[in-house]
């Protein structure tokens, strides 16, 4: 499981991208299924990692936010314990487990991915760092398992994991493998090589170009995993999938054409690139157009490996392989939720209805995406019946979830992006009335 952190929809070819070269990432996608509707199931970075490796809506054990930022959490803070990984389900049934860089599950070195059913670790515990890999502070430093990595044997993030990927996989053990490898690429700070930049010179924009670099950056890399897995034998036989954490971040990412960024609701936040190869039983090369969730992937994986989903019973996602290998003309989900911050924001999704209770726009809007996939047009003044249904199906689904269990400062940056909105939209205005 390969995950990208703040993409964007539109930064990979697959999805339409013309600047940023991402060949190995093409390919991939085309050998196996692309989901055009593959939605994380929060709009920013921590929570969406806890529903996607717990299979579970984050909001279960009240995991919202990410937690705050002073890295001086106590274990109380983050996905807890009780809560089964799908590191933990897959050894049942026999996996080795690897977790290597980013994690941002828990501050705390009790939450830490040796603790959460990885055999190895290799990465930092905290929701970013720089590309060199310079230590920070507890939570802003490399780690293979406990020990620290000395700073000397750390060149560029995203190549330091593919390395340390590749020698996990080639390591002679008769078991299979599990691996969650979370590139921090592109997530700020935009730091690239000259040889992933010299792949993007061609974009003038600047800021552009170097996020672009670290596309790319993943790309190669991806491609190195992809020959190892090739060179070895395992390629036939390994599910690989790819995905972002989230809709891409406000400076040089491309949600196109979808509307919104990381941290909303709207499309743009809550899509991401997205698919899954399984040479030996994905034979079809199409895109699936039913809504998905990242939530799905636990119970895929599971299934696959051997074990039974239904036995877990608090999942929420679904297993996907009969769906993508069309064995049943069922869609996956008839519906999705969303909610951040608590009930700060939340979303629904029903068939082709969207309810958005927006707190960037103060107001609860309704969409038809099969009429209007880019959410122009709200449509809840229309449609009363539809918004009470669906409010109603929210409140139902949120009886059975928790309170957050800490805040983060995403409710005040919500507003502030607003007022800056509106005080720019202003502006304009008036500057064309003078």
């Amino acid at each position: 499981m390969i995950l990208t952190d703040d993409q964007g929809w539109a930064d990979v070819g697959f999805n339409g991208a013309t600047d940023i070269p991402t060949p190995n990432l093409d390919r991939l996608a085309s050998e196996g299924v692309i989901f055009s509707n593959g939605y994380v199931s929060h709009p920013y970075c921590s929570p969406s990692r806890a529903g996607l490796l717990t299979g579970r809506y984050q909001a279960r054990f009240g995991h919202d936010c990410n937690m705050p930022y002073d890295g001086k959490n106590d274990a109380s803070v983050g996905t807890p314990l009780s809560e089964k990984m799908i590191s933990e389900a897959l050894k049942e049934q026999g996996y080795r487990t690897s977790a290597i860089g980013k994690w941002h599950l828990g501050d705390h070195p009790d939450l830490y991915p040796p603790a959460q059913g990885f055999d190895h670790w290799f990465g930092f515990p905290g929701g970013g760092m720089n590309y060199w890999g310079e230590s920070k502070n507890e939570i802003q430093t490399i780690y293979r398992n406990r020990k620290v990595v000395p700073e000397e044997e750390l060149t560029y993030l995203t190549d330091d994991f593919t390395t340390e990927a590749i020698r996990f996989i080639t390591q002679k053990d008769e078991k299979p493998f599990f691996m969650y490898l979370a590139y921090n690429a592109p997530h700020a700070p935009d730091q690239a090589t000259k040889e992933y930049l010299e792949k993007t010179k061609h974009i003038e924009y600047a800021g552009r170009s170097v996020y672009a670099a670290m596309v790319n950056a993943v790309d190669a890399n991806v491609g190195k995993i992809d020959s190892t897995l090739i060179a070895n034998g395992l390629k036939e036989n390994t599910i690989l999938v790819f995905l972002s954490d989230n809709g891409g971040r406000i400076e040089h990412a491309d949600n196109r054409p979808y509307r919104g960024h990381k941290g909303m609701l709207f499309e743009g936040g809550i899509k991401v690139p997205f698919f899954i190869t399984w040479p030996t039983k994905i034979k079809e090369k199409y895109a699936y157009n039913e809504p998905i969730s990242s939530l799905d992937l636990f119970p895929t994986f599971l299934n696959a490996a051997g074990g039974k989903a239904k036995k877990e019973r608090q999942l929420d996602g679904v297993d996907l392989l009969p769906f993508i290998l069309q064995k049943t003309q069922e869609t996956p989900h008839e519906t999705l939720f969303w909610r951040s911050s608590g009930n700060f924001e939340y979303a629904v999704r029903k068939g082709n209805y969207k309810l958005y209770k927006s707190a960037y726009k103060n107001k609860t809007l309704l969409f038809d995406l099969e009429k209007d996939h880019l959410e122009r047009y709200d449509i809840a003044n229309e449609n009363p019946e539809i918004i009470v249904a669906l409010e109603k199906a929210y409140k139902k689904w949120d009886a059975k979830n928790m309170a957050p269990g800490w805040l983060d400062p995403h409710a005040e940056n919500v507003l502030k992006e607003d007022e800056k909105w509106q005080g720019d939209r202003n502006k304009s205005l008036n500057k064309k009335i003078k």
